[in-house]
Protein backbone atom coordinates (compact mmCIF):
# COMPACT_ATOMS: atom_id res chain seq x y z
CA UNK A 1 0.00 0.00 0.00
CA UNK A 2 1.44 3.23 -1.07
CA UNK A 3 1.96 6.40 1.68
CA UNK A 4 -1.32 8.20 0.17
CA UNK A 5 -3.40 5.25 0.82
CA UNK A 6 -1.95 4.51 4.48
CA UNK A 7 -2.61 8.35 5.28
CA UNK A 8 -6.04 7.94 4.09
CA UNK A 9 -7.03 4.42 5.91
CA UNK A 10 -5.31 5.86 8.70
CA UNK A 11 -7.39 9.13 9.04
CA UNK A 12 -10.44 7.18 8.38
CA UNK A 13 -10.15 4.70 11.56
CA UNK A 14 -9.09 7.73 13.57
CA UNK A 15 -12.32 9.86 12.42
CA UNK A 16 -14.41 7.09 13.03
CA UNK A 17 -12.76 6.15 16.72
CA UNK A 18 -12.93 10.17 17.65
CA UNK A 19 -16.54 10.07 16.77
CA UNK A 20 -17.32 6.29 19.02
CA UNK A 21 -15.79 7.97 21.74
CA UNK A 22 -17.78 11.76 21.49
CA UNK A 23 -21.06 9.61 21.04
CA UNK A 24 -20.69 6.70 23.60
CA UNK A 25 -19.95 9.16 26.10
CA UNK A 26 -22.38 11.43 25.53
CA UNK A 27 -25.23 8.47 25.18
CA UNK A 28 -23.96 6.92 28.11
CA UNK A 29 -24.72 10.48 29.70
CA UNK A 30 -28.38 10.93 28.26
CA UNK A 31 -29.18 7.19 29.45
CA UNK A 32 -28.21 7.81 33.03
CA UNK A 33 -29.43 11.86 33.55
CA UNK A 34 -33.57 11.22 32.82
CA UNK A 35 -35.59 12.68 30.25
CA UNK A 36 -35.30 16.33 31.01
CA UNK A 37 -31.23 16.41 31.20
CA UNK A 38 -30.98 13.68 28.62
CA UNK A 39 -32.15 15.81 26.38
CA UNK A 40 -30.54 19.12 27.05
CA UNK A 41 -27.81 16.50 26.24
CA UNK A 42 -28.55 14.71 22.78
CA UNK A 43 -29.08 17.78 21.27
CA UNK A 44 -25.58 19.39 21.97
CA UNK A 45 -23.50 19.49 18.64
CA UNK A 46 -21.67 16.38 19.93
CA UNK A 47 -21.31 13.86 16.78
CA UNK A 48 -22.17 16.79 14.30
CA UNK A 49 -19.21 18.92 16.17
CA UNK A 50 -16.80 15.64 15.74
CA UNK A 51 -17.93 15.71 12.15
CA UNK A 52 -17.29 19.43 11.52
CA UNK A 53 -13.93 19.28 13.79
CA UNK A 54 -12.55 16.45 10.42
CA UNK A 55 -14.55 18.69 7.81
CA UNK A 56 -12.40 22.08 8.97
CA UNK A 57 -9.20 20.04 8.89
CA UNK A 58 -10.21 19.30 4.90
CA UNK A 59 -11.79 21.95 3.95
CA UNK A 60 -12.08 25.75 3.74
CA UNK A 61 -13.89 28.09 5.94
CA UNK A 62 -16.02 28.78 2.88
CA UNK A 63 -16.87 25.36 2.81
CA UNK A 64 -17.52 25.13 6.74
CA UNK A 65 -19.92 28.68 6.75
CA UNK A 66 -21.98 26.84 3.55
CA UNK A 67 -22.37 23.39 5.45
CA UNK A 68 -23.72 25.10 8.41
CA UNK A 69 -26.39 26.68 6.76
CA UNK A 70 -26.73 23.29 5.31
CA UNK A 71 -26.62 21.48 9.17
CA UNK A 72 -29.25 25.11 10.41
CA UNK A 73 -31.94 23.70 7.93
CA UNK A 74 -31.63 20.11 8.48
CA UNK A 75 -32.13 21.01 12.32
CA UNK A 76 -36.07 21.29 11.12
CA UNK A 77 -35.70 17.79 9.88
CA UNK A 78 -34.35 16.44 13.25
CA UNK A 79 -37.28 18.10 14.88
CA UNK A 80 -39.63 16.41 13.02
CA UNK A 81 -37.91 12.91 13.47
CA UNK A 82 -38.22 13.64 17.31
CA UNK A 83 -42.06 14.18 16.88
CA UNK A 84 -42.85 11.27 14.73
CA UNK A 85 -40.76 8.85 17.04
CA UNK A 86 -42.81 10.26 20.22
CA UNK A 87 -46.07 9.61 18.66
CA UNK A 88 -45.37 6.19 17.28
CA UNK A 89 -43.10 5.26 20.33
CA UNK A 90 -46.65 5.68 22.24
CA UNK A 91 -48.35 2.67 20.72
CA UNK A 92 -45.41 0.81 18.59
CA UNK A 93 -41.97 -1.31 19.11
CA UNK A 94 -38.59 0.00 17.88
CA UNK A 95 -38.33 -1.21 14.58
CA UNK A 96 -41.52 0.68 13.29
CA UNK A 97 -41.28 3.44 15.43
CA UNK A 98 -37.65 4.32 14.66
CA UNK A 99 -37.89 3.32 11.03
CA UNK A 100 -40.98 5.59 9.97
CA UNK A 101 -39.14 8.58 12.01
CA UNK A 102 -35.46 8.12 10.12
CA UNK A 103 -37.29 7.34 6.65
CA UNK A 104 -38.98 10.68 7.68
CA UNK A 105 -35.93 12.11 8.32
CA UNK A 106 -34.14 11.26 5.10
CA UNK A 107 -37.27 12.28 2.94
CA UNK A 108 -37.06 15.52 4.41
CA UNK A 109 -33.56 16.00 4.29
CA UNK A 110 -34.22 15.06 0.43
CA UNK A 111 -36.43 18.12 0.25
CA UNK A 112 -34.14 19.96 1.69
CA UNK A 113 -31.72 19.96 -1.50
CA UNK A 114 -34.13 21.15 -3.51
CA UNK A 115 -33.86 24.40 -2.53
CA UNK A 116 -31.04 26.92 -2.65
CA UNK A 117 -31.18 27.83 1.45
CA UNK A 118 -30.13 31.35 2.35
CA UNK A 119 -29.28 31.98 6.09
CA UNK A 120 -32.39 33.54 7.25
CA UNK A 121 -34.70 31.21 5.14
CA UNK A 122 -33.19 28.51 6.96
CA UNK A 123 -34.13 30.35 10.10
CA UNK A 124 -37.40 30.96 8.89
CA UNK A 125 -38.15 27.55 8.03
CA UNK A 126 -36.90 26.39 11.47
CA UNK A 127 -39.22 28.70 12.70
CA UNK A 128 -42.68 27.54 10.96
CA UNK A 129 -41.49 23.61 11.86
CA UNK A 130 -40.79 24.19 15.52
CA UNK A 131 -43.96 26.33 15.71
CA UNK A 132 -46.09 23.08 14.79
CA UNK A 133 -43.52 19.89 16.38
CA UNK A 134 -43.22 21.91 19.80
CA UNK A 135 -46.62 22.09 20.68
CA UNK A 136 -47.32 18.88 19.21
CA UNK A 137 -44.89 17.12 21.00
CA UNK A 138 -46.29 18.54 24.54
CA UNK A 139 -48.20 15.74 25.69
CA UNK A 140 -45.49 12.79 25.52
CA UNK A 141 -42.72 14.98 26.96
CA UNK A 142 -45.08 13.33 30.31
CA UNK A 143 -45.13 9.99 28.62
CA UNK A 144 -42.40 8.48 31.45
CA UNK A 145 -39.29 8.67 33.28
CA UNK A 146 -36.30 6.83 32.02
CA UNK A 147 -35.69 4.37 34.94
CA UNK A 148 -32.35 2.26 35.34
CA UNK A 149 -31.68 -0.91 33.09
CA UNK A 150 -29.39 -3.52 32.59
CA UNK A 151 -26.96 -2.76 29.63
CA UNK A 152 -25.62 -5.73 26.94
CA UNK A 153 -22.06 -6.27 26.24
CA UNK A 154 -22.75 -5.82 22.65
CA UNK A 155 -24.30 -1.90 23.25
CA UNK A 156 -21.59 0.09 23.14
CA UNK A 157 -19.54 -1.41 20.66
CA UNK A 158 -22.56 -1.44 18.56
CA UNK A 159 -23.38 2.03 19.20
CA UNK A 160 -19.66 3.12 18.64
CA UNK A 161 -19.53 1.29 15.31
CA UNK A 162 -22.96 3.23 14.12
CA UNK A 163 -21.43 6.56 15.10
CA UNK A 164 -18.11 5.85 13.37
CA UNK A 165 -19.65 4.91 10.47
CA UNK A 166 -21.63 7.61 9.93
CA UNK A 167 -19.23 10.24 10.32
CA UNK A 168 -16.71 8.37 8.03
CA UNK A 169 -19.19 8.56 5.07
CA UNK A 170 -20.11 12.03 5.48
CA UNK A 171 -16.49 12.94 6.18
CA UNK A 172 -15.05 10.95 3.25
CA UNK A 173 -17.89 11.81 1.03
CA UNK A 174 -17.53 15.76 1.79
CA UNK A 175 -15.94 15.83 -1.47
CA UNK A 176 -18.56 14.59 -3.79
CA UNK A 177 -21.43 15.43 -2.08
CA UNK A 178 -20.72 19.13 -1.29
CA UNK A 179 -20.54 21.15 1.59
CA UNK A 180 -24.75 21.69 1.75
CA UNK A 181 -25.11 18.09 1.89
CA UNK A 182 -22.74 17.37 4.80
CA UNK A 183 -23.81 19.49 7.11
CA UNK A 184 -26.95 17.65 6.65
CA UNK A 185 -25.70 14.58 7.24
CA UNK A 186 -23.41 15.90 9.73
CA UNK A 187 -26.92 16.38 11.61
CA UNK A 188 -27.92 13.12 11.35
CA UNK A 189 -29.47 12.10 14.75
CA UNK A 190 -27.11 9.32 15.85
CA UNK A 191 -26.61 10.39 19.37
CA UNK A 192 -30.74 10.07 19.35
CA UNK A 193 -31.06 7.18 17.42
CA UNK A 194 -28.18 4.99 19.31
CA UNK A 195 -30.23 5.92 22.82
CA UNK A 196 -33.65 5.14 21.27
CA UNK A 197 -31.93 1.88 20.18
CA UNK A 198 -30.56 0.95 23.52
CA UNK A 199 -33.47 2.63 25.80
CA UNK A 200 -36.97 2.02 23.85
CA UNK A 201 -36.58 -2.10 24.30
CA UNK A 202 -35.41 -1.61 28.10
CA UNK A 203 -37.40 1.06 29.34
CA UNK A 204 -40.47 1.30 27.02
CA UNK A 205 -41.19 3.37 23.45
CA UNK A 206 -42.93 6.12 26.57
CA UNK A 207 -40.34 6.80 28.61
CA UNK A 208 -37.94 7.27 25.55
CA UNK A 209 -40.19 9.23 23.70
CA UNK A 210 -40.24 11.91 27.13
CA UNK A 211 -36.85 12.36 26.35
CA UNK A 212 -37.25 12.90 22.82
CA UNK A 213 -40.15 15.09 23.54
CA UNK A 214 -37.86 17.28 25.45
CA UNK A 215 -35.77 17.73 23.43
CA UNK A 216 -37.58 20.14 21.25
CA UNK A 217 -37.11 23.69 22.74
CA UNK A 218 -33.37 22.34 23.20
CA UNK A 219 -33.19 21.82 19.19
CA UNK A 220 -33.94 25.69 18.80
CA UNK A 221 -30.32 25.81 20.06
CA UNK A 222 -28.67 23.58 17.98
CA UNK A 223 -29.98 25.33 14.85
CA UNK A 224 -28.71 28.80 16.34
CA UNK A 225 -25.48 27.07 17.09
CA UNK A 226 -24.89 26.38 13.02
CA UNK A 227 -26.38 30.26 12.46
CA UNK A 228 -23.22 31.29 14.46
CA UNK A 229 -20.80 29.33 12.51
CA UNK A 230 -22.10 30.04 9.41
CA UNK A 231 -21.80 33.89 10.15
CA UNK A 232 -18.18 33.86 12.25
CA UNK A 233 -16.29 30.89 9.74
CA UNK A 234 -14.97 33.34 6.93
CA UNK A 235 -14.39 36.36 9.44
CA UNK A 236 -12.77 34.52 12.27
CA UNK A 237 -11.67 30.77 10.76
CA UNK A 238 -13.31 27.97 11.09
CA UNK A 239 -12.24 26.96 14.43
CA UNK A 240 -12.96 29.87 16.08
CA UNK A 241 -16.85 29.65 14.70
CA UNK A 242 -16.98 25.97 16.05
CA UNK A 243 -15.87 26.76 19.62
CA UNK A 244 -18.55 29.61 19.17
CA UNK A 245 -21.35 27.79 17.95
CA UNK A 246 -20.75 25.07 20.99
CA UNK A 247 -20.86 27.72 23.17
CA UNK A 248 -24.14 28.75 21.60
CA UNK A 249 -25.61 25.66 21.97
CA UNK A 250 -24.38 25.23 25.46
CA UNK A 251 -25.19 28.67 27.05
CA UNK A 252 -28.88 27.68 25.43
CA UNK A 253 -29.32 24.70 27.17
CA UNK A 254 -28.29 26.22 30.35
CA UNK A 255 -31.03 29.04 30.03
CA UNK A 256 -33.48 25.58 29.51
CA UNK A 257 -32.23 24.36 32.98
CA UNK A 258 -32.67 27.71 34.50
CA UNK A 259 -36.02 28.06 33.64
CA UNK A 260 -36.81 24.37 35.10
CA UNK A 261 -34.98 25.02 38.00
CA UNK A 262 -36.72 28.09 38.62
CA UNK A 263 -40.00 26.77 37.75
CA UNK A 264 -39.97 24.18 40.02
CA UNK A 265 -38.63 25.76 43.05
CA UNK A 266 -42.06 27.84 42.12
CA UNK A 267 -43.68 25.01 42.09
CA UNK A 268 -42.20 23.78 45.38
CA UNK A 269 -43.22 26.93 47.23
CA UNK A 270 -46.86 26.68 45.78
CA UNK A 271 -47.02 23.02 47.38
Amino acid sequence: MTPPELLFWYGLALKMALTAIVVVLTSITVERSGAFVGALIAALPTAAGAAYVILAIEHPTSFIAASAIGSTATGAAVSIFCLIYAALAQRHGLLLSLGVSLSVWFVAAGLLRLVDWPPLGAVALNVVVFGFTIPLSWRYRASGQLRKFLRTPFDIPLRALAAGVVVAVVTTASYSIGSFASGMFALFPIVMCSSVVILHPRVGGKATASMLAHAQVALIGLSLSFLAVHYAAEPLGSWWALVIGMVVAIAWSGVLMLARTGAMRRAFRKS
